[in-house]
């Protein structure tokens, strides 16, 4: 299927990529009722409640985990804190160009 592109106007084009979004997200929706009506049908076949397959695992995806505990804080300013995790704030690339070591920054 080939869709000549360079005839449209610019607000043709912008009108077609609305229509395609919607789209999408229906193509989507479909996809997502079809497999809940496929894992229905399967926890039937097996005699369970879907629900109870469900509950078995934890329910709706992974759980978030708690916030992990500070291990390093700005010497200038001990309410900046950093986990280890994740980029280092500006105050931990200012300290280590300075010449101070990691060891140096931790609480």
């Amino acid at each position: 299927m080939a869709i000549d592109l360079k005839g449209l106007s610019a607000a043709e084009l912008e009108a077609l990529a609305k229509k395609i979004e919607v789209r999408k997200v229906e193509v989507e929706s479909e996809a997502k009722k079809s497999a809940y009506a496929e894992m229905l049908a399967i926890a039937e076949k097996h005699g369970v409640a879907f629900e109870e397959v469900i509950a078995l695992h934890g329910g709706k995806g992974r759980k978030s985990s708690a916030k992990a505990p500070a291990k390093y804080a700005n010497p200038a300013d001990r309410s900046q804190t950093w986990s280890g995790r994740g980029r280092k704030p500006a105050w931990v690339h200012e300290a280590l160009e300075a010449g101070k070591s990691l060891e140096d920054l931790e609480i």
